[in-house]
């Protein structure tokens, strides 16, 4: 049997693909680790996973100014976050690896110590890639913008990695996993990378029903469930876009309602009735199969598990790789793009009406939900760890 160690951020929506791959090895009778935040990590993975601990802040909200949009959020997000990151966690991968002697490290592709310490080490380290923007070559238009990056990760390597080494670190040059399917992604240029189109990575969470009242579900017949969330990393962006969602779903009363996520309270007291249920928390994969369309910021995880269950999507990108994950939606013809921070009830409320009552909406994201399962998820993802553990990274 063989050792994987995972180096992940302290996000969920990159920490979620891996833990469920992760089961996965472990269930294969495989030895699995952690690089990270504890705390993080322990509260996805559950059980009681091994955490070599990395410092770093446990959390990008409240770092970030929520009014950031575009190349400056992009910008932040890399200078701001994850370059910082990179560099503080590098003497925690580097304790892990040597500690828990892996034969292949797990690294999540926005979380570069872990491919710079390994390239560093000698130690073959594939890519977890949890969004598929970096797929897209989002950047291929703005060569500044990519100069700049492709600077900052040289500048991280002389510090942290290999000098010599010449590759992109957000691309294994043994195995990149990417959470998706072309199905989704569309056209894109092919990465030096042995590269793997998995599809979602959900086992660890089709099962949790949490503590949510499954009975409300059932208590309007005939009207069309809707879910309503911006994510883990959003709560403190987005109080007028979900009062004017909210406000969308109450003028049609009868034909739809609502599961809305807010977990920074952001609507104040809510009025509770036949038509919205507002939660700080829910269970989302399992909520998945009951709904009829989702409304949400473009995310990637929230996108592929709305698709994987074959729903449709109104996006909203709020920065990141949200909108170049909007796009693929539009382009695939599984849902519409409206502007985050323009839309009102109107605008969301049309764009609701078409993706649950046309056709064309819900057999795009069909198509794409068969494409994704038929992927492997994370047992695919297993499989082909299994095969780098066994060639010896070569």
């Amino acid at each position: 049997m063989s050792r994987f160690l995972f180096v992940v951020p302290p996000l969920t929506g990159h920490i979620n693909p891996a833990a469920a791959v992760a089961a996965e090895l472990t269930a294969r009778g495989h030895e699995v680790a952690w690089a990270g935040r504890p705390v993080v990590v322990g509260r996805l993975v559950g059980g009681r996973p091994k955490v070599y601990e990395c410092a770093g802040p446990d959390r990008i909200d409240g770092l970030r100014p929520p009014q950031l949009r575009g190349i400056a959020a992009l910008k932040f997000l890399w200078d701001g976050f994850l370059g910082p990151l990179a560099e503080a966690m590098a003497p925690g991968v580097e304790a892990a690896i040597g500690a828990f002697g892996p034969d292949v490290v797990v690294c999540d592709q926005q979380t570069v110590a872990g491919a710079l310490v390994a390239e560093r080490l000698g130690v073959p380290y594939a890519t977890s890639s949890t969004t598929s923007a970096e797929l897209a070559d989002s950047m291929a238009g703005l060569p500044g913008v990519e100069g700049w990056l492709t600077a900052l990760l040289g500048r991280l390597r002389q510090r942290i990695g290999d000098p010599a080494a010449t590759h992109d670190p957000r691309f294994s040059p043994l195995l990149t996993l990417a959470f998706t399917t072309p199905e989704l992604v569309g056209p894109y240029p092919v990465p030096a990378t042995d590269l793997r189109f998995v599809g979602p990575a959900l086992a660890s969470r089709r099962s949790d029903a949490g503590d949510f009242p499954w009975q409300w579900l059932d208590l309007a017949p005939g009207t069309a469930p809707v879910l309503i969330t911006l994510g883990t990393a959003n709560p403190d962006a987005g109080g007028r876009f979900l009062a004017e969602s909210v406000a969308a779903v109450r003028a049609r009363t009868g034909q739809l309602r609502a599961v809305v996520c807010d977990p920074g309270g952001l609507l104040g007291p809510v009025a509770v009735g036949p038509d919205v249920l507002v939660r700080t928390s829910l269970p989302q994969v399992a909520l998945l199969e009951r709904m009829s369309a989702v409304v949400c910021h473009a995310g990637h995880n929230t996108v592929t598990e709305a698709l994987w269950h074959g729903v449709p999507l109104v996006v909203a990108p709020i920065r990141d790789d949200q909108p170049v994950v909007a796009s693929q939606v539009v382009g695939a013809g599984a849902g519409l793009r409206i502007k985050f921070g323009r839309a009102g009830r109107d605008q969301i409320g049309a764009a609701l009406d078409a993706v649950v009552t046309e056709p064309r909406y819900r057999e795009a994201a069909h198509r794409i939900r068969d494409a994704f399962r038929k992927a492997g998820g994370e047992s695919a993802a297993a499989t082909y760890l299994e095969e780098l553990a066994g060639a010896g990274g070569r």
